[in-house]
């Protein structure tokens, strides 16, 4: 029956790349109409082989594919193939990653990985540690939760019994408020730190807020700095934010490298991250700039005994052999947790470190090219800066949010807009490192085809529209 369905899994994969070249992007069917498109309703009799894969094939192919070459919208994108070989065997193995006695060489893989990253941002791997986990979200999560137990080692026994405050940029991730609400700080003490013209965290009004916050009787615990904010791609100025948390007992410095953390590996972009070796934690994806499949992000501190006393929790029914060192369960949020290490060591293993820069460095080269044609050309106006792989920029005087809807709507290309302080733009991302100086061209040459010939510019975007 196995091999029966991986003859299956091969014949839809083999349709689904040549769809890939053909028509590299989706026409969308509206989120209304699902039900009535597609053969979704879960029956009590079973689907006979011949309409099973029919109907699997109908729902594959119209799904949005993310490692075509004409997808900008979200921040990953691509396909690597030796990742992807990784995470097929791990669903094979489909092992949980809680314990030695289950997971066996898997956690040697996960700790290989780990104590890598910990090295090449300057943390010594045999004082460091860390973990994966399903996504930057819970990454940052881990992190805050870390720093509020360093900072009260009765939390966890007694509950939260102090008015704590968390800092964070007016550009970070959307979850760091939510992950304060989580943890019983509550998000009415989350200080938005202001940023300057590129969108990076000033230290300056980040001391500020804390000294505030200090003589009113708070209690600062955790500073948020961001290594690729979502919508610009800038760089937080690590090195000047360590110099002020510095100066505080117990204020933990984490650094969301979800987005561009992959630049530790590029010689010639990790000054982007000077003083990255000073902060307490660090956070990266590989499932973005690195085209690994989603999920695959991790997180390093250099305080491995907070990931213990945060996580570690006795269970004699589960945790049965071998040292707490190697049942990484204890030092994890969850259980139950999938081998997400091995695609990424299967594509680390397979190109080395120098082969990950090549990645990077490519993608921004990609950038480099986009942001060459832009400013070459009268009818755009460019809003980003270089050592970025964000792109934005508006073409003509086109609604921003109508043509990059009208785009997706009629299968031409995908990719989103953003906005930073009062401008609103097109945001093109580079994370596909399969993509060529021909691609990004292309893109803008359908752009523009569209724009001119097809544009529709009385339809109206609102909230009823995919």
């Amino acid at each position: 029956m196995v091999k029966k369905d991986l003859d299956l899994f091969n014949e839809i994969t083999q349709k689904l790349l040549d769809a890939e070249e053909n028509n590299p992007v989706v026409t969308p069917v509206h989120p209304k109409t699902i039900f009535e498109r597609f053969n979704l309703t879960l029956e009590d009799e079973p689907m006979d082989d011949k309409a099973f894969q029919e109907n699997l094939e109908d729902i594959v192919l119209h799904t949005p594919r993310t490692a075509s070459d004409h997808f900008f919208n979200q921040l990953f994108g691509g396909r690597n193939s030796k990742a992807m070989l990784g995470e097929l065997l791990s669903v094979m193995l489909n092992s949980t990653m809680a314990t030695y006695k289950i997971a066996g060489p898997q956690v040697g893989v996960e700790q290989a990985i780990i104590k890598k990253i910990c090295e090449i941002i300057g943390y010594d791997p045999q004082t460091s540690s860390g973990t994966m986990a399903a996504g930057g979200s819970l990454t940052i999560f881990k992190a805050m939760l870390m720093a509020r137990d360093n900072y009260d080692k009765n939390v966890s026994t007694k509950g939260v019994s102090m008015d704590m405050t968390v800092y964070t940029s007016k550009e970070s991730h959307y979850s760091v408020p939510k992950n304060a609400a989580f943890m019983g700080i509550g998000r009415d003490n989350v200080r938005y730190v202001n940023t300057d013209d590129r969108g990076r965290m000033l230290p300056e009004h980040l001391d500020q807020l804390i000294q505030e916050d200090i003589a009113n009787g708070k209690h600062p615990i955790y500073v948020n700095a961001t290594c690729g904010t979502t919508v610009l791609s800038a760089v937080d100025p690590i090195d000047k934010i360590a110099d002020v948390t510095d100066k505080y007992k117990n204020l933990w410095l984490h650094v969301d490298g979800a987005y561009l953390g992959p630049i530790i590996f590029s010689e010639k972009y990790k000054f982007l991250v000077k003083g990255i070796h000073r902060v307490d934690s660090f956070s990266i994806n590989a499932h973005k700039m690195l085209n690994t499949p989603l999920s695959t992000s991790m997180i390093v501190t250099k305080h491995p005994e907070c990931l213990y006393n945060t996580f570690s929790n006795d269970a004699d029914y589960l945790y049965q052999t071998s040292s707490d060192e190697h049942n990484l369960g204890k030092i994890s949020l969850q259980c139950g947790r999938r081998n997400d290490a091995l695609k990424f060591w299967c594509l680390w293993k397979s190109v080395g470190t120098k082969g990950l820069a090549k990645i990077v460095d490519h993608e921004f080269y990609l950038a480099d090219i986009a942001r060459d044609y832009v400013n070459n050309n009268p009818d755009y106006k460019l809003y980003s800066f270089e050592d970025s792989i964000a792109v934005c920029f508006n073409y003509k005087d086109y609604d921003t949010k109508d043509l990059c809807t009208q785009l997706y709507r009629q299968g031409e290309l995908m990719v989103g807009y953003g906005k930073f302080k009062e401008d609103e733009f097109i945001r093109l991302v580079m994370v596909n490192g399969g993509n060529s100086k021909e691609d990004i061209l292309n893109f803008f040459k359908k752009l523009e085809e569209f724009a001119n010939t097809k544009y529709k510019a009385t339809e109206i975007v609102n909230s009823t529209h995919i």
